[in-house]
């Protein structure tokens, strides 16, 4: 019994607050939303949108192309001769490979443009962050925006997300058209379908934190070899 009180007035003694001093003041922050939720990363959503929406519209029509031959061959099945049959396969499967290629290559484009978006944005926002936890005597602020955090829980008080977001707008210049294209909420064009009959636009919202560009592909859609 000595023992174990001796240890526990040695453990109080070195706490903080046996020594005088503050218990470390804790933050967290979701980066990915902080970046699309200033004016600049809001901006730069509308025109990454603008620039991808006649990929999206290509895609679109190509897909329903597909559909519809898919369809006229289904009603082949028991009128159409074998030669036709086969001739309109072999127009599904060329166009199925050529909307393929494309869905890749837009994922790509959009992959890289998200990279450069988050090199550029998270550079300054990280420059805002830094600043915002010296001047409120921060030790740690906490990223939370990714899915493997090892934040399991924390009080809503501790979220500096806003006030981040905020001391980065009022810092930076008023976004102008020449704002570079950056991840959001919002859906742009170059995305990967996900069933034969539509196409669902990929996210744009960061995947990676700041300076990390996200290279993940959509799965193929079901139905498209």
């Amino acid at each position: 019994m000595k023992y174990w009180f001796v240890t526990g007035a040695c453990v109080l003694l070195s706490s903080p607050a046996a020594l005088g001093q503050a218990p470390p003041k804790i933050g967290i922050i979701n980066i990915q939303a902080a970046l699309v939720g200033t004016r600049e990363g809001q901006g730069a959503v509308k025109e990454l949108e603008a620039r991808s929406a006649p990929k999206k519209r290509d895609l679109e029509k190509l897909q329903g192309d597909i559909t519809g031959l898919r369809e006229k061959l289904n009603k082949m099945s028991s009128v159409g001769s074998e030669e036709q049959k086969q001739t309109l396969m072999r127009d599904i499967d060329q166009k199925t490979k050529s909307f393929n290629r494309q869905v890749e290559d837009a994922q790509a484009e959009l992959d890289q443009e998200q990279g450069r978006v988050l090199n550029e944005l998270g550079g300054k926002m990280l420059a805002v962050l830094d600043k915002y936890a010296k001047d409120n005597g921060y030790s740690i602020i906490l990223d939370v925006s990714a899915q493997n955090t090892p934040v399991l829980f924390a009080a809503t008080g501790i979220d500096v997300t806003q006030d981040v977001v905020a001391l980065y707008d009022k810092n930076a210049p008023a976004a102008t058209s020449s704002t570079p294209p950056a991840g959001g909420t919002s859906t742009p064009a170059a995305a990967r379908p996900t069933t034969p009959g539509s196409v669902a636009p990929a996210r744009t919202t960061p995947t990676a934190r700041p300076g990390v560009a996200p290279g993940t592909v959509a799965p193929r859609p079901a139905g498209v070899k």
